[in-house]
């Protein structure tokens, strides 16, 4: 990159920054900073929109050299990383032949598997169903039918993998960004079902599963796991929500010492909406607020999409990362452990 850049220290920057790095782990923290969904080089490009065409062109053109080098020095990182971690690996397991074999030992639950089994049978105690559905969605059913029409700004915070294939109006599909299409598609079917009768049973319901997001860091990941919950009838109201939600976050930590606050939030499917904080009131997390949900009443147009009549039907939704709440439940600081595959790591829920 010519020195002359104005850029150029912002690359040197990031060269520097990547060079502390010991580990991988680290190397990815010191990536987002840069080039994360909030990182330096992307707050660089979200500054062209006040720009005219003739300095946008000029502009993005320098911010797009400084992100080929950053990449560059990145990649460069990395496999040096690579290298020096194979090379300790080597010699910490180095094999000693004349040592005795070895018995397999016995598998064991997955610590998602078990958060996502207790949930389950905790929602299920409370009369609610358990819906499944296909990880390769629709525009339609990932976004339009959520009140997220095309162009929505709110998409971007939902930035999800595409495959190459399309849906019947030309789309592309999509890896899903949260299991609220499981929800849509749950509540269309009940409400075909029942439908010209005069009391419908409400809609209860829990869509647990796999997500996928553009995203990877300590406490994020491209594949992370959802539960989405959903009870829609004829006078549902945000009251149940809170004494639902409570009896459910109590039930999962075994415990009544903490306590649930609604904060105001923003959501295109719901209206109003909130977040949901805990704080534990003993413990190691004891006295801190912890995010573990976003919730809210349905957005009337989505009870549309749902085949249902909002004059008639009224509902809420929350959706919580089971990531979280296992980390949460087990003590863990970093969500890649989950997904390292490390026995040593795994073991430990036999």
């Amino acid at each position: 990159m010519d020195p002359t850049d104005e850029l150029e220290p912002l690359v040197r920057q990031a060269r520097d920054a990547f060079a502390q790095a010991t580990a991988s782990a680290e190397l990815e923290d010191a990536k987002a900073r840069f080039l994360g969904k909030s990182g330096l080089v992307t707050q660089q490009l979200k500054a062209l929109a006040n720009l005219t065409p003739q300095e946008k062109k000029a502009r993005g053109a320098l911010i797009n050299r400084t992100k080929e080098a950053i990449e560059a020095a990145l990649a460069a990182r990395r496999e040096g990383l690579a290298g020096a971690e194979l090379d300790a690996q080597l010699r910490a397991e180095a094999l000693d032949v004349t040592l005795p074999g070895r018995k397999r030992g016995a598998g064991g639950v997955h610590p998602i598997s078990l958060a996502q089994e207790r949930i389950e049978a905790i929602f299920g105690s409370m009369g609610f169903d358990v819906a499944d559905g296909p990880e390769i969605e629709s525009d339609w059913y990932s976004f339009a039918a959520l009140n997220n029409p095309e162009n929505h700004p709110a998409r971007s915070m939902q930035d999800t993998f595409y495959v190459d294939l399309k849906d019947s109006e030309g789309r592309w599909l999509n890896l899903r960004p949260h299991t609220s299409p499981m929800q849509i598609r749950y509540a269309r079917a009940h409400a075909r079902r029942y439908e010209g009768v005069a009391h419908m049973p409400d809609i209860r319901v829990i869509a647990p599963g796999r997500t996928y997001r553009v995203d990877s860091d300590a406490t994020h990941s491209p594949m992370f796991h959802q539960v989405e919950g959903l009870w829609v009838g004829g006078s549902v109201s945000f009251r149940d929500l809170k004494a639902l939600y409570l009896e459910f976050i109590q039930a999962f930590f075994e415990t009544a010492e903490l306590k649930l606050r609604f904060r105001p939030s923003y959501f295109p499917f719901t209206e109003p909406s909130a977040e949901i904080d805990v704080m534990f009131e003993s413990g190691p997390l004891q006295g801190k607020w912890l995010e573990v949900s976003g919730s809210g009443q349905v957005h009337p147009q989505v009870i549309r999409n749902m085949g249902l009549d909002p004059e008639r039907y009224i509902g809420f939704a929350f959706g919580s990362g089971i990531d979280r709440l296992a980390m949460l439940r087990y003590g863990i600081n970093d969500l890649r452990l989950f997904f390292d595959g490390d026995l040593r790591f795994l073991s430990q829920f036999r």
